[in-house]
């Protein structure tokens, strides 16, 4: 039953990576300033880290019934930190724009992921399984960081541009 259990979970993670990165992707593509571009098109690379990350490791859990660890600590080394956004990115988008709408729908993406992660970090049996899940919701919560970050610059600027700030 926990085997069962186990690989519904990665496979609904795969999938919620699979959309992360088709939705990533399509913002990239539809972005017109290339700094911006650029953030989408790291966020998409993530996601297809994660997609190659999560497959193998669902391969190794269905054929041996346990997670690959040595895959998982030389993953989490090679793990790109928090990626640096440009000093002048919430001002190439438009607060309007459809790239400020994506920025606003990606926070929910990886709150949903993050909410996944979490919840089976915290309700697996295995201590390789509860460690995989706990990095894999971190590594969002870097995403989440970098992507409120991007999100509270634009409000700001809105709100400095449209006298909003309380008196």
């Amino acid at each position: 039953m926990e085997n069962t259990k186990t690989l519904e979970i990665l496979k609904q993670a795969i999938l919620l990576e699979k959309r992360g990165k088709a939705f990533y992707s399509n913002a990239a593509a539809s972005a017109k300033d290339p700094d911006v571009k650029k953030v989408f098109q790291i966020m998409a690379d993530e996601e297809e880290d994660h997609i190659k990350f999560l497959s193998q490791q669902y391969m190794n859990y269905q054929s041996v019934g346990q997670f690959d660890s040595a895959t998982i600590e030389r993953h989490i080394k090679d793990s790109v930190a928090d990626d640096v956004l440009p000093n002048d990115l919430a001002d190439k988008i438009a607060a309007a724009s459809f790239e400020a709408a994506a920025i606003s729908s990606a926070i929910d993406m990886e709150n949903r992921a993050i909410a996944v992660y979490s919840e089976r970090a915290k309700n697996a049996n295995d201590e390789e399984e509860r460690k995989f899940y706990q990095w894999l919701c971190d590594w969002e919560k870097g995403h989440h960081k970098l992507l409120f970050t991007l999100d509270q610059e634009l409000k700001e600027k809105i709100w400095f541009d449209n006298n909003f700030w309380p008196m």
